[in-house]
Order: structure tokens, then sequence, then C-alpha cells
């Protein structure tokens, strides 16, 4: 029974789709963590890349005070009681004029767990692109220009990389499709796939509190845990159950996103993608020990499972996480 439900968890998980957010293995030290609230305590960002079939770039020129006139992609905060696709609409809307579609997730950034940005690659539905005419507020006016000549000023060099990401996405795809799945979730949190591999074997670290399942941690905003980042989150759910000091880490990228915005949770999960190494493999073909009762290595036997969860490792098969 363990192995089923952990093999559905999995399965799940590996498609890109959610899982609901019962409680959490590992927490900051301290008080429990507050449910977080948009505009009180966690800012999330949204940004669409658009590119059309002449590889040129949808940009919007920026009407705000401090960077009137600069040039950026659509992007701004979301709001509460948004879903993040719904934000990343009314952003378009607002500063380009056009209706739109997200295609996928392209890359999430993040300065901490207050502050965290979603990428999409997107296309246009419909609308009237924003003329001078109708500057307001939001923007000045919107165009499309050639990849390899942007107009400038650009507001910031950051969306470069994003625009280069999102061309190579469309020659030749990472990773599958990827959209926010509409789960309510209280924090910011995220599940790990943390994997041990030895030749062809897969090992997937699993909780053993309640049901055995995929575990998660829940991602503090403490100073410290503020400047590491996101990844801290990881490194403390590992540092419980695993002596690291003889051990890689590493955070891959996200295999999904699950966030609402509805009925106050405002909270995100990130199914992120782990590996867990020897630092001196040597002749190490057993995962690490764990130690405590909350924590096992569960090895990964179904052969279609196991291929999925090679697959995406050998090819990096992620949504990136950029700090």
């Amino acid at each position: 029974m363990a192995s089923e439900g952990l093999r559905g968890a999995l399965t799940a998980v590996l498609g890109g789709r959610g899982l609901l957010v019962q409680n959490y293995d590992s927490g900051p030290a301290g008080e429990p963590p507050a449910p977080v609230r948009l505009r009180k305590n966690v800012c999330y960002v949204v940004l669409a890349v658009f590119l059309n079939e002449q590889d040129e770039v949808l940009l919007v020129q920026e009407a705000k005070k401090e960077c009137r006139g600069s040039w950026y992609l659509p992007a701004g905060r979301m709001e509460p009681g948004e879903t993040i696709v719904e934000a990343l609409q009314r952003e378009v809307k607002e500063e380009a004029g056009l209706q739109c579609e997200p295609l996928t997730l392209l890359s999430v950034e993040e300065r901490g767990p207050s502050w965290i940005r979603f990428a999409f690659l997107t296309r246009p539905t419909g609308g009237i692109l924003k003329t001078p005419k109708e500057a307001d507020a939001e923007s000045l006016q919107a165009g499309w220009y050639p990849r390899t000549s942007l107009p400038t000023p650009l507001r910031a060099q950051d969306i470069l990389h994003l625009v280069d990401l999102a061309a190579q996405y469309r020659q030749r795809a990472r990773h599958p499709l990827l959209l926010p799945q509409e789960l309510p979730c209280s924090l910011v949190c995220q599940r790990l796939v943390a994997t041990f591999t030895s030749v062809q074997t897969v090992w997937v670290l699993a909780g053993t509190v309640g049901t055995p399942h995929l575990p998660v941690t829940a991602c503090g905003f403490t100073p410290m845990e503020q400047r590491g980042g996101v990844k801290m989150a990881v490194l403390r759910l590992l540092q419980e159950c695993l002596s690291l000091h003889h051990l890689a880490v590493e955070t891959k990228g996200l295999l999904g996103l699950q966030h609402l915005g509805k009925d106050l949770t405002d909270g995100i999960c990130m199914n992120v993608l782990v590996t867990v190494a020897f630092r001196n493999p040597g002749l190490q073909n057993e995962p690490p020990k764990v130690q405590g009762e909350n924590f096992f290595w569960w090895k990964v036997v179904e052969e279609d499972l196991q291929n999925q969860l090679l697959q995406r490792l050998r090819d990096s098969s992620v949504v990136p996480i950029n700090r």
C-alpha cells in the first residue's frame, strides 16, 4: 500500500499535476509559519514573453515616473484573490492591450520566499495593441521588436535571459508544457522529489508521518532563510534526516507549481526535483543512511516510472529556479 500511494504521487508530480498539501514535514525554527498573504508578507510577480513567427518580442514602454520611457516585458504584481494565470492575463491586457493564453511556465525567479516571479511563454488570442494615443498609468505603448534588436533603454537587463530562454524553448523544449495547478495552499512550500541514483536504480526520499508521502518543506521568512533563498528550506529538511557533510545536494528545478489565490489561500507549493549524491562516490551503490524514523528511501521499481525519472534527471527536464 505504501508503494501504491508513493507511485501515484510520483506519477502525478512527474506529469505536472498537483497534490493537495495536507501538512509539512519540515518548518522553520521557532513559531509555526503563519499563512502568507499577498501585499502583507509575500509578493508574487507575473511576466509574459511573447515571440511571434517573425522572431519578434512584445515589449511595453513604461509609464512609471522612475522608469518612464524605458522598455520591458509585460509584467506586474499579483493581486489578492487572483490565480497566477488571471494575474498574467490582467497585466498583459492593462499594459499591452492584448488578450493572451500562457503556453508554459518558463522560469521561476526568487529573492527569498517573500518575492517570487513567474515567467511564462505566452501567445496573443485577441485584443488590439496599445498605441501612444492610449497611454495611461499602466504603460505608454506596446510594440513588436526583433529579438536581436530590442529598443533602448531597457528598464533592466534581466529580461534578456528570459527572451533567450523563450527562443531556446521554442527551438527545443527541455521540459513538458507546464501551467500552474489551481490547488489551495496556505504557505510557501516545496514538495521534494529528492532522488539518489546508482547505475539504473533510483531511490526517492519519502516521509513516514501519516501515510508514506513525498515530503513537504515550508519556507521560512527569517533573515537567514530570506538571504539563502528557497533552497534553504530544502537543505533544512534534508539536514533533519541525512548527514550532509559528505553529500552533494542540488535542486534541479520545478516539476510543477500549485496555487489557488481564492479564499485567502495565497500560498504556493513548488514541486521540485532534487538530487542527493555522495561527494566521493567510490563503491557506494546504496543511498545515504536515513537518521530517525520520519523518512525512508523508497526504491522505484516500476520500469516506466523509473525511466521517466531518469529521463527528467538526465535532460534536466525541469523549469529552472533562478536567484
